[in-house]
């Protein structure tokens, strides 16, 4: 309480002042988040939960970033939810060792402590939405490079990234203590006297000027086809890509001294679809990884290609061996099969695809009779009658038995493509949020979280660890924050 009323009045005296005018108000008791998706909104909840006034800066016209179009869930082990035994999952963090890959030999230590951080707090991230926010996260699925169910979502038709994010927006839209712009392009980032103390930015063709510590959210750069995805990744230029175009905002953080890590490493999600009725648009929609967890297959002319249950990055790698038929956007023919039971499981995801004209509902017969025979021979693996040719062991709820798989038997198809995804680069934080600098020195008054940041996945981003990275670093950044600002004695609400 007596930290409360300290700070009482500075709600008075915050205000945003155009660049050529006075020096503007330093109000130690607020902070700048700049980037409204889930990590964002997670920093602003602990800001607002310690009594801190926030600035939110959006440089969209909404807010919730990519976080709204997540689609498959946030991990999370052990919670509650997970099948088997209570603690059974033992395992998130060598899933997580593995998959991040050879780079993992470079900066080891400062990886390993990214990493054990997110997959140590991941039940209480899930404790937080659930206790503290009321979400739904009672159903799990387990996706691709993971040895165990640990993605939750909810019951509801709604995406787990949109439920996410809209109640933590609405909960923050409450607090007389949260201020939030859209339409705000950040163009520089304020480093007075060796302590990061503002930003500069345009908002509604005006130029104004923020003073506080801030958090940086703004996301990675997988839409920055002709800018750093360009530089780092050269190769990838003419691949659809899930994001839209916009670019990277690292350069602002570099140009104050901020380390990158791991630019080169971009993720190809192996599954986007490819709209009929406009195939040939750059920007896909993504086909979430449930769809195969739950037990969906891959075909190409007929035939399964890969075990659907790797990751990402090895999925991708089995689409690459073969010639692409389209070469702007770069994309490829592959259908992704669902049967009854998977549809059940999926139907709030599927219904949408449906709805959009991304998926089709037809029968076996439509495939041809390759594909007739390779159902078949996948129904007899989710059986246990042999063993799956391709080494998948998860079959999540396929159902079509290989005696009544015919022509007529119903199945549920889309065209799915690799597309650009996620940038697992970024600039260096450590275990507590803070911004490096390139002698590995953290810079004071600087946080970032979320996809802007990187280290913590490495060569490959697992399903599901996105949203979780954005709630986990974007919490331990809001707590950090406060504590800067002197709010660290002071109890959540």
């Amino acid at each position: 309480m007596l930290w409360r009323q300290r700070f009482a009045s500075t709600s008075a005296i915050i205000k945003t002042t155009p660049i050529m005018d006075a020096k503007p108000v330093m109000f130690r008791s607020a902070v700048i988040v700049v980037g409204s998706g889930l990590a964002g909104l997670s920093a602003a909840s602990e800001l607002i939960a310690r009594g801190v006034e926030v600035r939110l800066l959006e440089r969209a016209a909404k807010p919730g970033g990519n976080s709204m179009k997540a689609s498959s869930g946030i991990n999370g082990a052990p919670t509650r939810w997970q099948p088997g035994p209570p603690f059974s999952d033992v395992s998130f963090y060598e899933d997580a060792i593995r998959s991040a890959g050879a780079v993992l030999s470079t900066a080891k230590k400062q990886r390993e402590s990214l990493i054990s951080t997110l997959t140590n707090s991941s039940s209480s991230a899930i404790d937080w939405l659930f206790n503290e926010k009321g979400i739904d996260l009672s159903v799990v699925v387990q996706l691709g490079g993971h040895s165990f169910p640990r993605t939750h979502r909810g019951a509801g038709k709604t995406p787990p990234g949109a439920a996410i994010v809209t109640t933590l927006l609405k909960n923050l839209k409450e607090n007389e203590k949260f201020h939030l712009e859209t339409n705000c392009l950040v163009t520089k980032v304020l480093k007075p006297e060796q302590v990061v103390g503002g930003v500069e930015y345009e908002c509604d063709g005006e130029k104004k000027k923020l003073e506080g510590p801030v958090i940086f959210t703004t996301g990675g750069f997988a839409g920055d086809a002709h800018g750093l995805l360009a530089t780092y990744r050269p190769d990838l230029v003419g691949f659809p890509s899930t994001n839209e175009p916009r670019p990277g905002s690292q350069p602002l953080l570099t140009g104050i001294g901020a380390q990158l890590l791991d630019m080169e490493e971009v993720q190809i999600h192996p599954t986007a679809f490819v709209d009929p009725k406009d195939a040939l648009n750059p920007v896909k929609f993504l086909a979430a990884e449930l769809l195969r967890g739950e037990g969906g297959l891959l075909l190409h002319n007929g035939k399964r290609f890969v075990n659907e249950m790797e990751t990402r990055k090895n999925v991708t790698d089995a689409f690459l061996r073969f010639s692409s038929v389209d070469n702007t956007p770069k994309q490829f023919d592959v259908q992704l099969v669902l049967d009854e039971g998977v549809y059940r499981n999926a139907s709030s995801h599927v219904d949408f695809y449906l709805w959009k004209g991304l998926m089709r509902k037809t029968t076996v017969a439509e495939l041809g009779l390759e594909a007739i025979e390779t159902l078949r021979e996948y129904a007899l693996a989710v059986d246990g009658k042999k063993a799956d040719p391709f080494g998948r062991k998860y079959f999540g709820h396929w159902e079509l038995k290989p005696e009544d798989i015919r022509g007529e038997s119903v199945v549920y198809v889309g065209r799915v493509t690799p597309a650009v995804h996620f940038t697992m680069g970024g600039v260096v934080i450590n275990e507590r949020g803070e911004v490096l600098d390139a002698r590995g020195n953290a810079m004071k008054g600087l946080w970032a979280a979320g996809e802007v940041t990187g280290g913590i996945h490495g060569e490959n981003r697992l399903g599901g660890s996105s949203l979780l990275e954005c709630v986990v670093f974007g919490r331990i950044a809001g707590r950090e924050a406060a504590r800067f600002v002197g709010a660290e004695g002071v109890e959540q609400s």
